[in-house]
């Protein structure tokens, strides 16, 4: 497994506020995609989509990013093909906010994980809507390992056993729910620091979260990790 990460250098045509970042981004990576027939049945398709995206930088302190200026667009993906298309053809994409300018791509080093932390928050999904006084910390925490757990099943087709401890803490960063917007809706979430076991599995799936994100919601900017390195 190799996590690629792909800056893109965009130019805004218009202003967009920091609240709409998340799907004005969205709908330039869909229209994007949209322009080839197995990307775009992805984009329709209800299943994991591999990659994550981080909002733009660096950041506005009105929260505006203004019309003109040059921002960079980091994308996550495990996926080679997807990792080739961000980098090769998004950055010739525009639409009616962004345009693509350059780009370029690495490869994040799998040196043993200390902790992970959120850039953007983590979103988990429930029939009442934010988690928090719907379900209990305990199911809070076994979805989050679940979670990472289908994903990884799903990319490397396979099941591994699940019975070990994937962190050895987790903090809650924000005092209150960090939301998002989402077809004119708010998505609450959090953020979180996680510190990951010493174990091989554990250190797979953390590795792992940074490229295609943590939870829900990934492909709509949520759930974005950064990392620390022993």
């Amino acid at each position: 497994m190799k996590v690629f990460e792909i800056s893109v250098l965009v130019f805004l045509i218009k202003d967009i506020d920091s609240k709409d970042s998340f799907s004005k981004i969205a709908e330039f990576i869909d229209s994007g995609m949209a322009k080839r027939s197995e990307l775009l049945e992805l984009h329709n398709k209800n299943t994991y989509k591999n990659y994550c995206f981080c909002s733009f930088y660096p950041l506005e302190k009105d929260k505006i990013h203004k019309r003109g200026n040059n921002y960079t667009i980091r994308i996550r993906t495990v996926d080679y093909e997807l990792a080739n298309f961000f980098n090769k053809e998004l950055v010739n994409h525009f639409n009616d906010n962004i345009k693509a300018l350059t780009s370029t791509i690495r490869i994040l080093p799998q040196n043993h994980i200390e902790k992970i932390y959120s850039i953007t928050p983590l979103v988990l999904k429930t029939n009442e809507g934010y988690w928090k006084g719907n379900i209990s910390l305990d199911d809070f925490e076994r979805r989050l390992q679940e979670n990472l757990i289908k994903k990884y099943n799903s990319l490397m087709n396979t099941k591994i056993n699940e019975d070990f401890q994937l962190y050895t803490s987790i903090e809650f960063n924000n005092k209150k729910p960090v939301a998002i917007s989402y077809k004119g809706k708010k998505i609450l979430g959090d953020k979180l620091t996680i510190h990951i076991s010493d174990d091989k599995i554990s250190q797979q799936l953390a590795y792992m979260s940074l490229g295609i994100g943590m939870l829900e919601m990934n492909a709509r900017g949520a759930g974005y990790m950064n990392v620390k390195y022993l």
